[in-house]
């Protein structure tokens, strides 16, 4: 019954996030661009977290040794194979961030900030200068740096509850409707986002979303404290998210502003 506990303490955040004016904001694919490329950056330490959970939970480096956890290792390995490795269309093997891109630039959303910001995370030797001092907005300079200092914490419990509650899986119900909208208007525009969406609903709904609360429950245990710091950092990972999500409506109604 502990994870219903912590569906229920985020349950109210959980409810502001999906009434969250943002979802009414787009519907035109300009609105959608601005979106996508500010989102982008959540893309992408989501999978700082997924690989942060697998250094913690399996074995990445030589001599090979066993897991202390294996079915936590195995419920980690199964999603990373999909996050990092997906075989899509035509047999095509991608990660969902490159899956992002390809959606980003079908609807002639801008990937040079984000390419620059890859580019420049492979040779800095210190990430968190490199992330502050990027031509990013605060707010998604502090979304990210919440995601590193979860990440940092090295306590795989907190950095479970923040990739489980707090990410990707609030995307694809909110918009898949609205997309698919956009593409009657626009010939199909949009498709590769739908499909980068219904892919997501598909793997979270039936396969990663399930695997994910079985992790914590097999991380926290009957430990009280771990499950209390779980209630925290779920809570804390949405707030943040309904924080970007606010700076991205605002966005777009600056757009509207200007023109």
């Amino acid at each position: 019954m502990k994870i219903q506990n912590v569906i229920k303490h985020i349950e109210s955040s959980q409810n502001e996030l999906v009434d969250h004016d943002i979802y009414s904001k787009i519907s035109t694919i300009q609105d959608l661009r601005i979106f996508m490329e500010n989102h982008i950056y959540a893309v992408w330490d989501f999978m700082s977290l997924l690989k942060a959970l697998q250094v913690n939970l399996t074995c990445i480096k030589n001599p090979w040794v066993p897991s202390e956890n294996t079915q936590a290792a195995r419920f980690i390995n199964e999603i990373v194979l999909e996050e990092e490795t997906d075989e899509i269309k035509n047999g095509n093997v991608i990660s969902h961030f490159e899956l992002y891109l390809q959606a980003m630039n079908q609807i002639g959303a801008s990937t040079l900030k984000i390419n620059e910001f890859i580019s420049g995370i492979k040779t800095s030797n210190n990430y968190r200068n490199y992330i502050n001092n990027y031509n990013l907005d605060q707010e998604i300079k502090d979304f990210l740096n919440f995601t590193f200092d979860i990440i940092e914490s090295g306590e795989t419990h907190k950095i479970a509850a923040a990739f489980t509650f707090g990410r990707e899986n609030v995307i694809p119900d909110m918009f898949i409707e609205i997309v698919k909208g956009l593409n009657k208007d626009n010939s199909n525009t949009a498709n590769d986002f739908v499909y980068y969406l219904e892919r997501h609903i598909e793997l979270d709904g039936d396969d990663h979303g399930p695997i994910a609360l079985k992790m914590i429950e097999n991380l926290c245990g009957n430990d009280q404290k771990k499950w209390e710091e779980v209630m925290e950092v779920s809570k804390k990972s949405i707030d943040i998210r309904i924080k970007l999500w606010s700076h991205i409506s605002s966005q777009i109604e600056h757009e509207y502003s200007t023109n």
